[in-house]
């Protein structure tokens, strides 16, 4: 007798290859049988008739490694049909962390990912070292967890304060070397790594690896070659964020991706091609960044990019303030200062006149502080007013409202927050009719990496974590950009086999069994909301999807309707 059947569903197995109508049979945590099981008996067995079973989701990008501490489930990735999550990058990983470094590891993560100190608070330490982290996991998984080791972890265990102040000594990059081989047996995806000026900590300092020299990073890429064994073949990846990530990586950038993906004979995954990537990516510069990636295939240093195939947006009030301007330094003081400053300031015409160009020049110095992009005012949108005389601009852009009156967006922003003390709702998004239409093309690239979601991090605003869904029924079901077959595929083998993970996102007999049971008609990313964190009672963003019928992992259903059942059956996955 098996453990389940599935009955009856399109069988679309992850390989591109068309779906079958059949029948799935799972046994001891893998798929034991594929074909007319009509005969057979199960403990469990599920009608998927009108259904598409697929496999589980990797999702190549989040940061749910301090989360996963308290949520085993990665709420709400489950929900979409993810079933295993690579963690640890940006060059952030929760190991290595000495037990008298909690505080630092905490406030970083709040700076740079936009997590919340309380809800960090609620990390379960016991661990120190990363195979420590890694062997704590046993028994509390409810996916499967890929980790990245990070560059600033690894300095910061070896280097302490100094770690933010300087590159490293040689005796001291001697022993982040072999920290980091040490974190490679234990089976670590890889390096993560940023040189990316948004990387600053909660007292402006920049994080530790952006103080790394070249050197220090063809090192360790340099050790990562050494994982494989002879021959200078690396297990894994090696994920980097170049300091002209946020703009568009340029010419030098783009040659150290290639000699950093030779040296670990790995490929290398950046983010950041295709032009200003934290804001309107991709953009005109997408011609050049496809030639650089075939070039790098080429000449033997595979380079991939991440690329979010769903809009950033969230929304904020002048009140509470917002990170969204860290690269505008006029408008940063302005969303952290008290409330009766705030009022002060945007009321003094003089300093309206100081922030109007300081918003039309912002920072693209590294040595000046944080370069990210302010939100774009043809993408933002005022979503709630208090005054009656505003209501007529809810729902409208502040472009559009910018034309109307003949006015600045930045005039037009603070006239309306200032009519309701400042609690009007904004919500800015990066997508536009040109982002939309570019992204058409560019996600069908080989070297690009769909969805993405940034999960666990950035509680003021949609983190993401609802990408599958709205992968599947944007780009195939919507815009047809990808056949179902095609963008199963884009979701689950292709992130699996750069990842280095051979046995993940295909269905076959003796496969572990992850799989994701949905409603072709229905999937969607359903509501996203903010909502109070049950464990950690954080405000945070919850994306619960339409059409997602059941999440299995290795051959235990952990999401049944929608509904999770609270099994821990998954592992830590490690390259080959």
């Amino acid at each position: 007798m098996f453990d389940i059947i599935i009955r009856n569903g399109l069988v679309i197995d992850g390989t591109g290859a068309p779906g079958v109508v059949t029948d799935i049979a799972v046994l001891e945590g893998r798929i034991a049988a594929i074909g007319d099981l009509a005969s057979e008996a199960a403990t469990r067995s599920i009608d998927a008739t009108g259904l598409v079973v697929a496999p589980g989701v990797v999702d190549a990008h989040t940061h749910y490694d301090p989360q996963l501490t308290w949520d085993p489930l990665c709420d709400t990735a489950a929900l979409h049909g993810v079933t295993t999550v690579a963690a640890g990058n940006c060059g952030f990983s929760i190991a290595p962390c000495r037990s008298d470094d909690h505080d630092y590891v905490a406030q970083m993560f709040a700076r740079v990912e936009g997590m919340d100190l309380i809800s960090l608070a609620h990390v379960d330490w016991g661990f120190e070292t990363f195979e420590e982290f890694l062997r704590t996991r046993s028994g509390r998984l409810g996916v499967n967890l890929g980790m990245y080791v990070g560059h600033s972890a690894l300095r910061r265990w070896v280097m302490g304060d100094a770690a933010f102040e300087r590159p490293a000594t040689e005796e001291e990059l001697a022993s982040i070397v072999g920290l980091f081989e040490s974190a490679m047996d234990a089976g670590a995806l890889g390096l993560s790594s940023s040189h990316a000026p948004t990387h600053l900590d909660l007292a402006d300092r920049p994080v530790p690896s952006r103080l790394a020299s070249l050197d220090e990073l063809r090192a360790l890429a340099d050790a990562q070659g050494r994982s494989g064994g002879s021959g200078g073949s690396g297990r894994g990846t090696f994920a980097y964020a170049p300091q002209s990530a946020v703009e568009g990586i340029d010419a030098d950038d783009r040659d150290l991706l290639i000699e950093l993906a030779s040296r670990a004979g790995a490929p290398v995954i950046t983010q950041g091609l295709g032009g200003r990537s934290k804001v309107d990516a991709p953009t005109a510069t997408w011609l050049q960044s496809r030639d650089f990636l075939e070039r790098s295939v080429l000449v033997g240093g595979p380079v991939y990019s991440l690329l979010m195939t769903r809009p950033l947006n969230g929304p904020f009030t002048l009140r509470e303030g917002t990170t969204r301007y860290e690269g505008v330094p006029l408008w940063n003081q302005l969303m952290l200062a008290p409330m009766q400053e705030k009022l002060a300031l945007v009321t003094d015409p003089a300093h309206r006149s100081l922030l109007r160009a300081a918003i039309d020049e912002p920072n693209r110095d590294p040595a000046q502080g944080s370069t990210l992009p302010p939100p774009l005012w043809e993408s933002m949108r005022v979503s709630r007013t208090f005054d009656d005389a505003n209501a007529r601009f809810v729902g409208r852009t502040i472009t559009d409202i910018a034309d109307e009156l003949g006015l600045h967006p930045a005039d037009v922003m603070f006239d309306i927050a200032l009519a309701d003390g400042l609690d009007t709702v904004f919500h800015w998004s990066n997508e536009t009719p040109a982002w939309r239409e570019l992204l058409k093309d560019v996600q069908r690239h080989g070297q690009m990496i769909v969805g993405v979601s940034d999960g666990g991090a950035h509680l003021d605003r949609d983190d993401g974590q609802e990408w599958p869904s709205h992968f599947l029924a944007t780009w195939w079901r919507t815009e047809g950009v990808w056949t179902l077959e095609e963008a199963i595929a884009q979701i689950t083998s292709v992130p699996a086999g750069i990842l280095g993970l051979d046995d993940r996102g295909r269905l076959a007999t003796g496969l572990p069994a992850d799989i994701h049971i949905f409603d072709p008609e229905r999937i969607g990313t359903g509501t996203c909301r903010q909502e109070t964190d049950a464990v950690t009672g954080a405000a945070r963003f919850r994306a619960v999807p339409t059409g997602s019928v059941a999440t299995i992992v290795n051959g235990v259903i952990v999401v049944d309707d929608g509904v999770p059942t609270g099994a821990l059956p998954g592992v830590v996955v490690r390259p080959s």
